[in-house]
């Protein structure tokens, strides 16, 4: 749909873009009320392979930029065609603080491509 969506000018909003969690808190302990309770859902969802890999890659740049994780997430993620808007799920200040700043974090060309590289497409999952 993405391609078509794209072709046609239709926005896109994205859900999810924060993994459920993990990459707002990218190489913390998982830890979290939501993590203990949605455990399982989101090991399915997040589980496959090169999920870690890419997640550390979001780390390496977040060191690298002296940012959190979420931030370089969610500025690759406005970066990408056709995307209008994520949907963010705030909980604390904070969630909104990386939000906000990643709309001015630009990420190099070459950042860009390190983060998309080992990404596959997902199936859809209910």
């Amino acid at each position: 749909m993405i391609p078509l969506c794209r072709d046609q000018g239709v926005g896109l909003i994205p859900w999810s873009p924060l993994a459920r969690g993990l990459l707002a808190r990218a190489g913390a302990p998982a830890d979290t009320a939501r993590q203990v309770g949605d455990g399982a859902r989101q090991e399915q969802l997040y589980g496959g392979t090169g999920d870690a890999a890419i997640i550390e890659r979001v780390v390496e740049t977040a060191r690298e930029r002296e940012v959190p994780p979420a931030q370089v997430a969610l500025a690759w993620l406005l970066r990408q065609p056709g995307v209008t808007a994520p949907i963010v799920g705030a909980t604390k200040e904070r969630h909104v603080d990386d939000a906000v700043a990643a709309v001015d974090l630009a990420l190099s060309d070459k950042e860009l491509a390190f983060l998309s590289e080992l990404y596959l497409p997902r199936p859809i999952i209910f």
